[in-house]
């Protein structure tokens, strides 16, 4: 059972959190275009698309329900989380417990028409973000779509939106 998590944590609780669950975020990736990663505005945070991308490459590319098992599609959609992470604590100055609640997030899933279980492949990042930031604070709203194609091959790709403490 997941223990519930105020706002008023402690600074290093969500680090801490994800250490604990032996999850390291990787450097924030660089924008591959004319855009910023992230945008802060008035209190609230929002992602750029973050693909399935390791060590310079997308990791297993290609449409569910083709190219890409549903098991490697759940580790791409870990990974995806993990730079969605990696890209709002370099948004806060490191301090990951400036999030005081993850509103929504936007997950593109690369998969053939037929391929209709986007649930099970994106349920890794809500358990990444719940893992980071606990159960009130990291729940949130999820949209799921199926895309013919997404950058650079990637199988998934997700955007969030958050809201940083006062």
């Amino acid at each position: 059972m997941t223990t519930i998590v105020s706002t008023s944590s402690p600074r290093g609780a969500a680090e801490e959190r994800l250490a604990k669950a032996g999850v390291t975020l990787p450097p924030p990736q660089p924008a591959i275009g004319n855009y910023r990663p992230v945008r802060i505005v008035d209190g609230w945070l929002f992602t750029s698309g973050q693909l399935s991308w390791r060590d310079g490459a997308v990791v297993h590319p290609g449409l569910l329900g083709r190219d890409v098992t549903v098991e490697q599609g759940r580790e791409a959609a870990a990974i995806a989380a993990l730079n969605l992470l990696a890209q709002v604590k370099a948004a806060c100055a490191g301090d990951l417990d400036r999030i005081s609640h993850c509103v929504r997030l936007s997950c593109f899933v690369a998969c053939t028409p037929d391929f209709h279980d986007h649930p099970t492949i994106l349920d890794p990042i809500s358990s990444h973000l719940i893992t980071a930031f606990g159960d009130e604070i990291g729940v949130h709203a999820r949209l799921a779509y199926g895309a013919s194609a997404l950058p650079l091959n990637s199988p998934i790709e997700i955007e969030g939106i958050f809201k940083l403490s006062a």
